[in-house]
């Protein structure tokens, strides 16, 4: 009591005088815990990662484990905007990957698997507004770099043909051939066309789709597989889509009805595989358990062979996270 006293009395006689001042201690990071579960696989996946740096990189350790407790595929990671490493704690190998800025508009950026010695780098520049070029090299170097030029409607890309390889040991001044490959995009009447060419195969697809209907047919050359996709929106949160194969005559129907973005049921049929099912989502599909109700996602899938009813099996999927 007596020091309180002192203390105020000098600072009532002296009102310049500070207070002492509590060190400032920077917040623990927050812990994130998140853990699924597939019935289909039996196996447990947890993932525990925490930000550091006020957010500048992220520590992350994941694992699986099935219904004995065994643990497979430990992996530390971090990561950085600019530089990540994926330790594989079982096999003691890392997975460096980085990236960097030469210059304004030429960006660099590298792989490089530390146990098989194997990397890659790529040379990504900007040669006009939605217009790049990149290069691509292995390291080792075992030939010439892909060459990939990106542009608002398509890419086209030129690489080595490694078919040739063997028929060229003997011929070793021999040109390397190259192989092409290109995608190009095309606004046509309403939809639009892409048509993308690789290892001699071109593939043709028309996109039309309005505020209700999607079609969308397709064909590859020269094996003249058909095939066409079609959407139906019936309302807000009902859609059918349906698929058929004319080379096969296999289809594929699917219906889902959605109430909100957290509540999705879905049914379809499969007749490749000649398999029924419908399924019920808590939680956004295709979302995080971050947005999801109590940060949780469930998916219960039934499933019912046309063979055989009575082997008929209902899997689930769940999905929590911890924020700690």
């Amino acid at each position: 009591m007596s020091d309180l006293r002192e203390m105020a009395e000098s600072v009532s006689s002296n009102p310049n005088s500070e207070l002492p001042q509590r060190r400032w201690v920077p917040p623990r990071p927050s812990i994130r815990v998140t853990t699924e579960y597939d019935s289909d696989t039996s196996l447990f996946f947890h993932k525990v990662s925490c930000k550091l740096f006020d957010n500048l990189a992220k520590l992350k350790l994941s694992f699986q484990n099935n219904s004995k407790g065994h643990v497979s595929d430990p992996q530390l990671s971090f990561i950085s905007k600019r530089i990540s490493c994926h330790y594989d704690l079982h096999e003691h190998n890392a997975l460096l990957n980085g990236s960097f800025d030469i210059a304004p508009g030429l960006q660099i950026t590298a792989a490089h698997d530390v146990k098989a010695q194997l990397g890659q780098v790529t040379m990504v520049a900007d040669l006009a507004p939605s217009c790049k070029l990149e290069l691509t090299s292995l390291l080792p170097s075992v030939g010439l770099p892909k060459a990939a030029l990106k542009f608002p409607f398509g890419e086209v890309s030129f690489e080595e043909n490694e078919d040739q390889e063997e028929e060229e040991e003997e011929e070793v001044d021999a040109a390397p051939k190259l192989a092409f490959s290109g995608i190009l995009k095309a606004q046509v009447h309403k939809g639009i066309l892409n048509a993308q060419y690789r290892e001699d195969m071109l593939n043709l697809r028309y996109s039309f789709k309005d505020e209700q209907t999607t079609f969308i047919p397709s064909i590859s050359l020269p094996s003249n597989a058909l095939s066409v996709s079609f959407k139906r929106r019936f309302s807000p949160s009902d859609k059918l889509s349906y698929l058929y194969n004319f080379d096969t005559n296999y289809w594929s129907a699917v219906y889902k009805h959605t109430v909100g973005k957290d509540y999705k049921v879905k049914a379809g049929y499969d007749s490749e595989i000649r398999l029924g099912w419908a399924s019920i989502w808590v939680g956004d599909e295709d979302g995080k358990a971050k947005t999801a109700p109590m940060k949780t996602k469930v998916q219960l899938m039934l499933q019912v062979p046309k063979d055989d009813i009575q082997s008929s099996a209902l899997m689930f999927r769940v999905k929590k996270r911890w924020d700690i």
